[in-house]
């Protein structure tokens, strides 16, 4: 019998090149439809593996999920950047490659990337996502967060809502 290593761990930058096609594949995937061509495509370019293998080394922390050798999702946090809002802790994205979507990975990495920010000292969370991103929506609802912001996002000229999830203190 084959034991399949599921890991969650800091990303180093030799995962840079991987991270990359999570992102464009999982941002491909999540935004086509929502977010205009153009500027959905130039964020996905801007986002190279030397942007990765920069970010790996940023203020931010970047994790990774690796099934078996492969990197299926990435997840990067930090600090709340809306200080307005009385949580410390934010998760800025949190992303898998569509073919592992919908299995429990996410779960798993949205837990360490919680649990990471509290063992920082993180008190309370946000997590940020397009209004009309059913899926992140329902992901974010069923982990127990919190329809508590709202904002908006502006993409090439196209306004775009955004709810921002929170788990309190």
């Amino acid at each position: 019998m084959k034991t399949l290593s599921i890991d969650v761990r800091r990303a180093d930058p030799q995962d840079a090149g991987a991270v990359a096609d999570v992102h464009r594949l999982s941002w491909e995937h999540a935004y086509a439809g929502l977010i205009p061509h153009k500027p959905l495509t130039q964020m996905i370019e801007r986002r190279g593996e030397i942007w990765w293998r920069k970010a790996t080394r940023g203020p931010a922390t970047l994790l990774v999920l690796d099934v078996a050798g492969s990197i299926a999702g990435y997840a990067t946090m930090g600090l709340n950047r809306a200080r307005a809002l009385p949580y410390d802790g934010e998760v800025y994205e949190i992303y898998l490659r569509p073919e592992y979507q919908g299995i429990g990975l996410g779960r798993r990495l949205f837990g360490e990337s919680r649990r990471l920010l509290k063992s920082l000292g993180c008190d309370g969370l946000v997590v940020w996502c397009l209004e009309d991103s059913e899926h992140a929506a329902r992901f974010f609802r069923r982990h127990g967060g919190l329809d508590m912001v709202e904002g908006v996002e502006d993409f090439g000229g196209a306004t775009l809502r955004k709810i921002g999830y929170v788990w309190p203190r």
